[in-house]
């Protein structure tokens, strides 16, 4: 593991290293990232085949560029951004366009742009708890298995991801079941029908850090670009 920053940080400061203006949020949710990016400066269009989420996004970041659609076929030319991002969100994309969906991002970055990608590994004490609610395991390995693909085939070109543990404060199971059902109101009711499991589960993984009850999640964070012709 590396030194203990969060995953905002470390996004902006690859964004200002390569000196990015426009960026591309894929996979943009309810605009958590896109409002971080708004905030440090940078103009930014946001991407989700939900148009719940999209609708959220506009709400939350009003200055913000936002379009229904998916990342298999983004609807931009290409070099239109200097990065583009996937947070926690390529494994989100249905198996078979992945390979797809992570081409699209290359095509539409300008010359010296990067893709960054950032997805949880199918470890750790965040992990163990969700997983009798929903088991990610297969469909986190097949994220990085199309990453390897793409890297395989000289598609794109990279150094190393680095790992590194993201701490997310919970107070209590109460709050536990709550953040899973923040993302998906289905997992409500899966967790309360094993809420005896998730409770042994709880109370066998949480640690206690600065601010109080944590959970662990272990991310990995890949920085990618084209692969010259």
């Amino acid at each position: 593991m590396t030194e203990a920053l969060d995953t905002s940080s470390r996004l902006l400061t690859i964004l200002a290293d390569i000196g990015a203006r426009d960026v591309l949020d894929i996979g943009c949710g309810h605009g958590a990232l896109a409002r971080t990016l708004r905030r440090a400066g940078y103009t930014v269009t946001g991407i989700d085949p939900a148009p719940e989420a999209v609708a959220a996004a506009r709400m939350a970041v009003p200055e913000g560029r936002f379009v229904q659609g998916g990342a298999e076929a983004l609807p931009f030319a290409t070099a239109s951004f200097d990065a583009c991002i996937f947070l926690n969100s390529l494994h989100h994309v249905p198996v078979p366009l992945m390979q797809a969906a992570l081409r699209e991002a290359l095509r539409v970055l300008r010359p010296g742009g990067e893709l960054m990608i950032v997805e949880p590994v199918a470890e750790g004490a965040f992990f163990e708890v969700m997983r009798p609610v929903e088991d990610e395991t297969e469909i986190r390995h097949a994220a990085i298995r199309a990453i390897d693909a793409l890297l395989a085939a000289r598609v794109a070109i990279g150094p190393a991801p680095v790992t590194y543990e993201r701490p997310t404060p919970m107070a209590d199971l109460e709050a536990f079941i709550a953040s899973l059902a923040r993302v998906d109101p289905a997992r409500r009711a899966l967790a309360e029908a094993q809420r005896e499991t998730l409770g042994r589960l709880f109370a066998a993984h949480v640690s206690v850090g600065p601010k109080g009850p944590e959970l662990i999640q272990p991310l990995r964070l890949w920085r990618l670009r084209a692969a010259k012709p």
